[in-house]
């Protein structure tokens, strides 16, 4: 990527990080009762926008938007489409169909939809945080052993059971020792040179969000007293984490003997602050005054527009001219520029969901097929790799086949299969026991 894009993605991002300050600035005070946390807004559903500019005129409460507070079933289904984007990559990788056309390229980055998992993550977590500030309620809204607590009880036992299972049941992996096993069991391998162990190379990203999950505490106390009428700092303060990670990758860390040889710098956990940003910045508008990117997300059609605008932020991930096509190590300022329109993609496709007004709905990511794919996400995204490791002698094919429209609906029949088991006896179970009371 040339050097202007480069600064242009960083003057970008803290340029958008002032803006949505000014577009998120807290409701002033009025003679009216506030609304209670948990009271239900049924008039944000059915609100015209006569009626709310009518609001805005008056300075009464403003409509709820759906991503204030609750469970957001599209955003499931979301989530289902990413696990599925990249499995494709996968087996596209596989079967050398990665590259050569655009539509190989986009096959060989669907699995920039990991962004789509980071963001979400990261605006379910900030949320409780970001509602807090802006009631100008003192301390944190979560403490930190439960919630720690919590994310290890969702992440670790299926995790653990792959990493037992990769190990004993794929050949390859029969001469690893002690030392590789505890290094993925606790997700510090990518920590390491060479660390790439057959079925296991995906849970680089795993590693990379317990990282997150270790450092959003130090963050959200850090901006515990960004509350109130400071809490319109909020927004500039996440967009300089997320500017952060646009950075690291042009830092020359090797060559500087900052880092130890052989460790891969583009896959260690501060390279992703501006994808978890996105989520995060996303939270601080959904629990601020709707604005104006709230007043773009009330139309039902509005959301198509986000949506091509994520849509061609990922297109431009694939063009060879800006890229390299397939798995190739990009230089740092490919890198970054890559993570940045990643990052505005996230942006975009939860962008139109968390906005909207409350009750809005989305029938395609709220059908019964995604709410399921979406709920077996984590499983699917597990077992896949070993699921396609499978596929090629089920179906009698050669490893790097061009059988792409062979393998790839075995891979994601199986994967879903072993996702909803997956689900079934180990997560749910692992939930129940390890947090009754959650």
């Amino acid at each position: 990527m040339r050097p202007v894009a480069a600064v242009a993605f960083a003057g970008g991002a803290v340029a958008a990080g002032f803006a949505a300050r000014r577009l998120a600035q807290p409701a002033r005070p009025t003679a009216a009762a506030p609304t209670p946390v948990d009271a239900p807004d049924t008039a944000a559903a059915e609100a015209t926008g006569p009626e709310i500019a009518a609001a805005e005129a008056t300075g009464e409460q403003q409509p709820r938007l759906a991503g204030a507070h609750g469970h957001l079933p599209a955003l499931e289904g979301l989530r289902g489409l990413a696990a599925i984007g990249i499995i494709t990559t996968h087996v596209a990788f596989v079967t050398r169909m990665s590259y050569g056309t655009p539509v190989r390229r986009l096959y060989g980055r669907l699995d920039m939809l990991v962004a789509v998992f980071f963001a979400k993550t990261g605006f379910l977590l900030w949320r409780a945080h970001s509602d807090h500030a802006r009631r100008d309620r003192p301390g944190t809204a979560r403490a930190v052993i439960p919630y720690l607590r919590a994310r290890l009880v969702r992440i670790m036992p299926a995790y653990a059971v792959l990493v037992a299972v990769a190990m004993v049941l794929l050949p390859q992996n029969r001469v690893n020792g002690p030392v590789v096993w505890l290094r993925n069991l606790t997700l510090t391998q990518i920590y390491q040179r060479k660390f790439l162990v057959s079925g296991l190379t995906h849970a680089w990203s795993l590693a990379v969000e317990m990282a997150y999950y270790l450092a959003l505490p130090a963050l959200w106390t850090g901006m515990k007293n960004l509350r109130g009428d400071r809490a319109r700092w909020r927004l500039p303060a996440v967009g300089a984490f997320g500017l952060s990670g646009l950075l690291f990758p042009l830092i020359p860390w090797q060559r500087l003997r900052l880092l130890p040889r052989g460790v891969n710098d583009q896959i260690l956990p501060p390279a992703f602050s501006a994808w978890f940003a996105s989520g995060m910045l996303l939270a601080e508008l959904a629990t601020a005054r709707p604005g104006l990117l709230a007043r773009l997300s009330r139309a039902p059609y509005a959301r198509w527009g986000w949506w091509a605008a994520g849509a061609g932020a990922l297109f431009a991930t694939t063009s060879p001219r800006w890229f390299s096509e397939g798995f190739h190590h990009p230089s740092g300022r490919e890198y970054a520029a890559r993570n940045g329109l990643t990052a505005a993609m996230a942006f975009f496709f939860l962008g139109p969901i968390v906005l909207a007004p409350a009750g809005s709905r989305f029938r395609v990511l709220e059908s019964a097929p995604l709410q399921a794919i979406g709920r077996w996400s984590y499983g699917i995204f597990l077992w896949h790799l070993i699921v396609l490791h499978y596929a090629f002698p089920l179906t009698r094919t050669s490893l790097w086949t061009r059988r792409m429209g062979v393998i790839w609906p075995v891979t994601v029949a199986g994967s879903i299969a072993v996702g909803a088991a997956s689900y079934r006896f180990i997560e749910e179970p692992a939930r129940k026991f390890l947090s009754p009371h959650a």
